[in-house]
């Protein structure tokens, strides 16, 4: 297999779901071996400051995941894009934003992946790289946890459980291909509950959020209108940020990820456990794999005590 990037240019644009202003983006091809890489536009000495879509570059993972650099310059909300790219299967891309957060656009990364389609992929003659694991990772954050093992192939096992009866308890499995990524996961919608919102606020963020971007969780129904996209579309949209969150390990991996109650901060935690040790990983050239069974799905009732981590 080899890398691949963007045929074209992309431009995108939306408001940020916690600042709420106008953001800008324009993806652009990128060299092989250059990986995903963000650049301000909006800043001075803009090619002074492009942050690469690392583990080490994140700063903060309240609500979304914000990366950064040593002087300052912030991107928030990341993932979406981040798992669109990771869902194509593409590993070169700069892309320029000219505010702090990236656009929300429905909620999910359906729109980013519709609009990278439309301009296309172009094949690069590096070889492509991922990160195997060789071992189990095991790392624990309160009643959540999370895991990394060796496995021929790409495969996430996520479980959530909140009090509310609106979501209980839901699991997904899903062993990556591209082309499954695109069907079961891509239009999977980020989402909220209704009794957060004025403390979100009252913080500064979500000013960006609508039922037009955000599933809206009330205390027995989903306030949406249009209702759910998948009866499951709650642990779908974790598994999707996962992804997002995972593909800042630079390269793709090659493992096993099950996660209880996964957020950015479990997901970011579980690569620095993984490269704190040499051990635990080797970077290699990729191999293309055949396509395994479709995903599982368990629906229970709610954990009395699950947490509400989103």
């Amino acid at each position: 297999m080899t890398q691949t990037t963007l045929a074209d240019q992309v431009v995108i644009e939306g408001i940020g779901v916690h600042r709420g202003q106008p953001a800008r983006v324009v993806l652009h091809p990128a060299d092989a071996n250059s990986g995903i890489t963000f650049l301000r536009t909006n800043l001075p000495n803009g090619r002074q400051r492009l942050i690469e879509a690392r583990h080490n570059s994140v700063i903060d993972t309240q609500l979304c995941t914000v990366i950064g650099d040593k002087t300052g310059t912030t991107i928030a909300t990341i993932e979406h894009l981040m798992s669109a790219l990771a869902g194509l299967e593409i590993d070169n891309v700069l892309v320029e934003v000219d505010g702090p957060e990236m656009p929300i656009l429905d909620g999910s990364s359906r729109l980013f992946v519709e609009q990278i389609l439309q301009v296309g992929l172009k094949r690069q003659s590096a070889p492509r790289k991922v990160v195997r694991v060789l071992r189990p990772v095991r790392i624990e954050m309160g009643n959540s946890h999370a895991e990394l093992s060796p496995y021929d192939g790409f495969r996430l096992d996520i479980e959530i459980a909140f009090k509310s009866p609106v979501i209980g308890r839901q699991t997904y499995s899903f062993d990556f291909t591209s082309d499954r990524y695109r069907r079961e996961i891509a239009a999977s919608r980020t989402f909220g509950f209704m009794k957060d919102v004025e403390a979100l606020w009252k913080a500064g963020l979500a000013l960006g959020a609508s039922l037009e971007n955000t599933v809206a969780v009330g205390e027995d129904r989903v306030v949406n209108p249009e209702g759910l996209r998948f009866p499951n579309e709650f642990v779908r949209h974790k598994l999707l940020d996962a992804i997002g969150d995972l593909s800042l390990a630079g390269h793709a991996i090659q493992g096993h990820y099950k996660a209880f109650c996964p957020g950015h901060k479990l997901n970011v935690m579980m690569l620095e456990a993984l490269f704190a040790d040499r051990a635990n990983y080797a970077v290699t050239e990729a191999v293309r794999r055949p396509a395994r069974a479709r995903s599982e799905l368990v629906l229970q009732p709610a954990a009395a005590f699950a947490p509400d981590i989103n």
